[in-house]
């Protein structure tokens, strides 16, 4: 993916890469030349004012400030077109790595905590973007190196090679450095800081539990130990940062040293041109030596995101498998408006069932069929459009109600939102809320009783035209009235929509809709559910 950006933006990283060298040359020249006609303007002034006379001056002054707005403009042109070009690969590759997630094995996903998954699309693309804005480093230290060498051959070819040494040892250190360094630094930083988005994410989930329970102070020191390790990694980093600054001067030093002594009995203006070409052209080099900082964090960062995407791809199936369901175990054929009721104790696997059957989880072989297709050989994009999904902890983001139920259809109109609404009885609460459909709902929904956020997650599944609707505790923490209320309307839309009905539930009432049961007894040593089917009686 990372590859196909730096393609796709290839014409602004070479627009980036070009003005990065712009900027480089027009460094070198500046300081050589400026520091030639400085010196060389001291002299013609202790000579004599014949002398100062005819010193040409203008064009001297001409050619610095020419160089100035040079480098100026270059710097602008390589900062635009270089973040342009990173913003927009990590605008596009955000998409790509959720999408690549959502569409990948349910097992991976499932090991993924929240606030593992938030680093990872968060922290770890933004590490990716100094990949791009430092792909022009190289061309930007090569320019340098080239412009400071012609400036300094002009005090003779043994100053050029001085600076080019002194050029060599400044990468060389940098390499090693960055290497010994600065890359084990960036690495632990970049995991670290995983890790405590990790924590501090699940801590604000429990945070009234750790309440409840005394446990803050234990919380308040285990995140604490988690942002010692963010500090001390970056700490780390900045100190191999230093170390690569000074390995920086030094080879400035030894350039500069190098360039005076090897330009023998060049004039006093042309050896301090090559003195000055020296420093420029270890600056120029600036922008790699930083990149050698950085690449323990993006290689780190690619390898986390990399995990991501890893493993099998999904078989290629039909655009959509057939709505006729078969369950192996059980020797039992569904079909839309059938209605099924998955019962049993709590833990045998009803849950299971459906999140296998709906490719929420990693499905197994021959357990569930569509049609004469084996669920486990079609890909989660032919299985999940045949159904609809209100589960037993509806999500909810931290929108507002009208953004929650366009999840489920992001063309649907306000009219539908209400239908729907008024289904789950859930329409006067919304209603008497201020901002009615764009009320605010809070962090999953905290401003929502628990009863009201499982009907606004069925409001949410109504939505979705799929021929299954599949309900898992639709009612549970409801009172009677609400219940009776909810269940009736539920009645009444799927003898108007024709929609197949899977139902999980430890409630009665619910039940009644159904047709037959599916009773769960287990999960086998082989991980198959054991079921039995039957009438709904014998069931209950």
């Amino acid at each position: 993916m990372i590859r196909a950006q730096e393609r796709a933006q290839f014409p602004r990283l070479l627009a980036a890469s070009v003005t990065g060298a712009l900027v480089s040359a027009g460094a070198v020249a500046l300081l050589g030349v400026s520091g030639w006609f400085i010196t060389a303007s001291a002299l013609a002034g202790a000579v004599g004012p014949a002398a100062a006379q005819a010193f040409n001056y203008l064009v001297l002054s001409a050619v610095i400030r020419f160089l100035a707005i040079v480098r100026t403009a270059s710097r602008y042109g390589e900062r635009v077109t270089g973040h342009e070009a990173a913003l927009k690969a990590l605008a596009a590759l955000r998409p790509q790595l959720f999408d690549g997630l959502a569409r990948g094995p349910a097992t991976r996903a499932l090991s993924l905590a929240g606030g593992e998954a938030s680093a990872r699309l968060v922290q770890d693309v933004d590490a990716v973007q100094d990949r791009f804005v430092r792909l022009s480093a190289p061309w930007s230290a090569g320019a340098g190196l080239l412009t400071g060498m012609v400036m300094a051959s002009l005090a003779g070819w043994r100053a050029a090679v001085a600076v080019a040494l002194a050029a060599v040892v400044s990468v060389a250190l940098g390499v090693l450095m960055g290497r010994r360094l600065a890359e084990p630094a960036g690495r632990r930083l970049q995991e670290a800081m995983g890790d405590f988005k990790t924590d501090f994410a699940a801590m604000a989930a429990a945070a009234p539990e750790l309440q409840a329970y005394g446990m803050k102070d234990w919380a308040v020191d285990r995140l604490a130990r988690q942002g010692g390790a963010v500090e001390a990694a970056a700490e780390a980093l900045a100190r191999a940062g230093g170390w690569l600054m000074a390995g920086q001067t030094l080879a400035m030093a030894l350039g500069v040293t190098g360039a005076a002594l090897a330009a023998g009995a060049a004039s006093p203006a042309l050896t301090a041109l090559a003195m000055l070409a020296a420093v420029a052209t270890i600056e120029s080099a600036g922008n790699l030596l930083n990149a050698l900082r950085q690449n323990g964090a993006v290689a780190v960062a690619v390898q986390r995101l990399g995990e991501l995407l890893d493993g099998e791809a999904p078989v290629a199936a039909p655009a959509a498998a057939a709505p006729t369901l078969r369950l192996s175990s059980a020797d039992l054929r569904l079909t839309p408006p059938q209605r099924l009721a998955v019962v049993g104790r709590s833990g045998a696997g009803k849950t299971t069932l459906i999140e296998r059957m709906m490719h929420l989880r990693a499905p197994i072989p021959g357990e569930v069929a569509f049609a004469d297709m084996d669920g486990a050989a079609l890909s989660p994009d032919a299985v999940r459009p045949l159904f609809a999904y209100a589960p037993q902890q509806a999500v909810l983001m931290a929108g507002t109600v009208r953004e929650n139920l366009r999840l489920a259809a992001p063309t649907a109109d306000d009219d539908q939102f209400w239908a729907v609404l008024e289904d789950a009885g859930l329409a006067e609460r919304v209603r008497a809320a201020p901002g009615g459909l764009d009320a605010p709902l809070g962090e999953n929904g905290a401003r929502l009783s628990g009863g009201e956020r499982r009907r606004l997650g069925l409001a949410r599944a109504y939505l979705r035209p799929a021929p299954w609707l599949v309900l898992d505790e639709p009612t549970e923490g409801l009172d009677a009235a609400t219940e009776a209320k909810v269940l009736d309307r539920l009645s009444q839309r799927l003898q108007h929509t024709g929609q197949g009905l899977i139902l999980v539930s430890h409630r009665s009432a619910p039940l009644t809709l159904c047709d037959q049961a599916l009773t769960v007894s287990g999960i086998s040593q082989n991980g198959h559910i054991q079921a039995d089917v039957g009438p709904l009686r014998a069931a209950a």
